[in-house]
């Protein structure tokens, strides 16, 4: 979901520069002027750990919160509802499904990213046009013919032991020394200006920009604009993004007092910045290039720095290097949270079964989307169909019911021999609903009344205690006891349906086999002198739409028993007896059912 991006980047931003900011105010005078700029390259890369895979943050990721309480490997595994059942009678196929009303599921992730595109488009803009004024000082540019004015810049040059080409020259678009250039540097003076200044302020000038550029500080600009463009909507990165530069500017200007090593000569590189600013308009600033004024507060606040410079003592820089690494530390126990928030709570990502056989099944499901997912009990083996769909979670829909008949007879809410439930008169939407029901019958028609009482009597907390226990899907029951498995909080992925199956199947979660057994049989729908099948459908309505269909279920053979979960997604025709259709012509082609 796009809103969990916009979330996760607000967080991890605002609180990151929260710290740097804390840590800036309260040991300001511990750090020296480079390691208060060098801090915020800490934020740089906090804003880029939102677009890391969440893979990958699991992977770095401190600890995991996650615990799987089964005995067997199995790990866990989302959308709306529908149903169909199943049962030996000739009507098992049929759908029996509800509607759920909802204006639009995705219309404010839908909006959230609009508005963020469009707010990107717009600094996309500004960046561009700073782009062009670029070039257009460029075009301007003339080089410098004053010997002495290139003779003091190739001095400083090498002082910086600089060997780079870098064009040298005056504009008149420019109003303040710049430098700027990503594949090719320029550092460029007001025009005349290198007539007006002396040698001394203009060796001042050069060895401030030819430290941005040993430093390289103009990618760095790039990186900054990039970052304000996507985090446009965090004004809490537009001043952390401005404060880095007065830092930057600062550190420089510190850089360049460390090498004048004379008090005197400090005085006179302040009043060279104070002489510049005489020659300076006031005029907006381009985030592209490193400018060597900025704003009066600004530069009031750097003056202040040169007058109360004095070298960086071997404790200092020791103090400031420890402050660094402890904020770095603090920022990197952040991991762990971003990662929980980062989880994709919509895709299963704990598959690791080791033999997997990929197959394209497209034709079975035309131009539908979906996926198909078959293993091999004795040979320990998966086919699957539709890799990405495989592990995404969708709405469990009517094969839910699986699991609440299972935790009912758990609770003793029914027992295998006295399982009916009175219906209440209340007319249903189908007339097999509207009779009192067994389990078999509830299963065969896919009774949601019958199947509601149950999940009431057993209360949401028992539910979620048994789902977490089984690690089912995302466990989500936050959309109601009558509701979460109804296009709602509750998903899971086919792959999960088969490997719970399975569990379900051998009674992995040591429930009473008489429970276990009392499912299966009511999970019957065909037996032949060949083979059993078990299956449960289910469909996902929206307003009217069927929009997902699910058949689930094990086929057992003489010598084999397979467990499969087709899974169809369609924007209105996505049934769970379609899916079943399609499960069948897999099966039959591959000489499993026949």
């Amino acid at each position: 979901m796009f809103i969990d991006f916009l979330v996760i980047g607000f967080i991890i931003s605002t609180v990151t520069i929260t710290i740097i900011l804390f840590t800036r105010k309260l040991f300001y005078r511990q750090m020296s002027s480079k390691w208060r700029y060098n801090i915020w390259f800490l934020l740089l890369v906090a804003l880029a750990i939102p677009f890391l895979p969440s893979q990958l943050l699991h992977t770095i990721q401190l600890s995991i919160p996650f615990e799987n309480n089964l005995p067997s490997s199995w790990s866990r595994a989302n959308l709306d509802h529908n149903e169909t059942t199943s049962a030996m009678n000739s009507n098992w196929m049929q759908d029996f499904s509800v509607s759920v009303n909802q204006s639009s599921p995705d219309f404010v992730n839908i909006s959230l990213m609009l508005i963020w595109i469009c707010g990107t488009f717009i600094f996309t803009i500004f960046a561009i046009q700073a782009w062009l004024k670029l070039r257009k000082i460029k075009i301007s540019i003339d080089k410098i013919k004053n010997k002495d004015v290139t003779a003091t810049f190739e001095s400083c040059k090498k002082q910086l032991h600089i060997s780079k080409d870098i064009t040298l020259g005056t504009s008149s678009s420019v109003q303040s020394p710049v430098t700027f250039g990503f594949t090719h540097t320029y550092v460029v003076l007001p025009s005349h200006i290198d007539n007006q200044m002396s040698k001394e302020d203009l060796q001042h000038i050069f060895l401030h920009e030819l430290h941005h550029v040993k430093y390289k500080d103009i990618h760095t600009n790039y990186l900054m604009m990039f970052y304000q463009i996507i985090y446009w909507f965090n004004p809490l990165v537009w001043i952390a993004l401005k404060k880095m530069r007065l830092d930057r500017e600062i550190a420089c200007d510190t850089s360049v007092l460390n090498m004048l090593d004379d008090y005197e000569q400090n005085i006179k590189y302040g009043r060279a910045m104070i002489n510049f600013i005489d020659f300076t308009a006031k005029k907006r600033y381009n985030h592209l290039t490193n400018e060597f004024n900025g704003s009066k507060k600004q530069v009031k606040q750097r003056l202040e720095e040169i007058m109360a410079f004095q070298k960086e003592s071997k404790l200092l820089k020791l103090k400031s290097m420890i402050i660094f690494i402890v904020v770095g530390l603090l920022i990197t126990s952040l991991i762990p949270f971003v990662s929980v928030l980062a989880h994709d709570s919509n895709q299963y990502e704990n598959f690791t079964a080791k033999k997997v056989m990929y197959e394209d099944l497209s034709s079975y499901f035309n131009e539908s989307d979906g996926s198909f997912v078959l293993y091999d009990l004795r040979e320990d083996e998966f086919l699957i169909y539709n890799k990405e769909k495989s592990t995404m979670r969708v709405s469990p829909a009517s094969t839910y019911k699986i699991y609440s008949a299972l935790i009912a007879l758990e609770e003793g809410i029914i027992t295998s021999e006295d399982n009916t439930i009175e219906w209440n008169g209340v007319e249903q939407n189908y007339e097999q609903w509207n009779q009192d029901q067994t389990l078999t019958s509830a299963l065969t028609y896919s009774v949601n009344w019958y199947f509601q009482t149950l999940d009431k009597a057993s209360g949401l907390n028992t539910i979620k205690d048994y789902l977490t226990y089984m690690n089912y899907g995302n466990e989500d029951i936050s959309g109601g006891i009558d509701d979460h498995w109804l296009v709602s909080s509750l998903k899971i992925s086919p792959v999960e349906q088969v490997e719970l199956l399975q569990s379900f199947y051998n009674n992995a979660f040591d429930f009473q086999e008489e429970h276990i057994q009392s499912v299966k049989d009511a999970l019957k729908v065909e037996e032949t002198e060949a083979v059993t099948l078990y299956g449960k459908t289910g469909t996902g309505n929206i307003n009217g739409k069927d929009i997902n269909g699910w058949f689930i279920g094990f086929v057992e053979t003489h010598n084999k028993t397979y467990f499969f979960a087709t899974n169809v997604q369609d924007i209105a025709n996505a049934t769970g007896s379609r899916a079943t259709e399609i499960t069948l012509s897999i099966l039959r082609d591959k000489q499993i059912y026949y």
